[in-house]
């Protein structure tokens, strides 16, 4: 799936495998005997914080939209153990780790505060007087 030595995370942007770090463990869930004996689970480490194809500004945006999932040292984990394959779980890590940082690099549009229409704020205030009205008529008055 992967054949070339760069990871494209956005346009203008890639990773080269060399930076990657892949790591092996036995994975646990179903698979009887064999997953006993083999290393399926992937585990993928990225060093944000000392990446060289990282622009500055794109260091500090994935050190902080990452914050959660990052070490002391800036070093992002992704770890994959879906499948009983080791290749497949490769693959899957590295699906992870490109939708992980193409996300966390896009740029979030801005929130526009709306304000209420003026129609619904005088149905509001018409159904607080309906129902004060039909309380105040439940009860009693003395006409003396």
């Amino acid at each position: 799936m992967f054949t070339s030595e760069e990871i494209e995370i956005q346009p203008g942007l890639s990773i080269p495998y060399a930076e990657l770090e892949f790591r092996y463990a036995r994975s646990g869930g179903p698979g009887g005997q064999h997953v006993n004996k083999v290393e399926s689970k992937v585990l993928l480490f990225f060093n944000i914080a000392s990446s060289p194809s990282l622009s500055d500004e794109q260091r500090a945006l994935l050190l902080e939209r990452l914050h959660t999932r990052l070490d002391k040292e800036g070093v992002l984990q992704v770890t994959s153990q879906q499948y009983r394959s080791q290749h497949r779980n490769r693959e899957e890590a590295i699906v992870r780790f490109q939708s992980l940082l193409a996300e966390a690099l896009t740029e979030q549009a801005e929130r526009k505060p709306t304000k209420v229409p003026r129609s619904i704020v005088r149905r509001r205030l018409e159904n607080k007087r309906q129902q004060s009205q039909r309380k105040q008529d439940r009860g009693w008055r003395w006409d003396g």
